[in-house]
């Protein structure tokens, strides 16, 4: 098992040992700005009725994006993470 896959199962476990679903979960990423990130990571999520807030780095060299969007399972959860990991530059928090 790689580290990422071990990641997800550990995650996976908290959520569901943690977390009462459905619910409110909170994305945090960090983006490089002046590239299309913040577009990539809004279009992950149309359809959906989200809360995107984004704020820019003391330097500017980087977007914060937050995003709180209402889902009904872990594995939910983490298939967002999952599709944000093909983001060129994006960090997870």
């Amino acid at each position: 098992m790689s580290d990422k896959e071990a990641f997800y199962v550990k995650l996976k476990d908290r959520l569901d040992n943690t977390t009462k679903f459905p619910t409110d979960y909170l994305y945090k990423f960090i983006v490089p700005t002046g590239g299309s990130q913040v577009v990539e990571i809004e279009e992950l999520f149309k359809g959906r009725q989200v809360k995107i807030s984004t704020k820019k780095s003391k330097t500017g060299k980087y977007i914060s994006v937050s995003i709180n969007v209402k889902l009904v399972s872990s594995n939910e959860v983490i298939s967002y993470y999952k599709k944000a990991e093909k983001i060129e530059g994006i960090i997870s928090l």
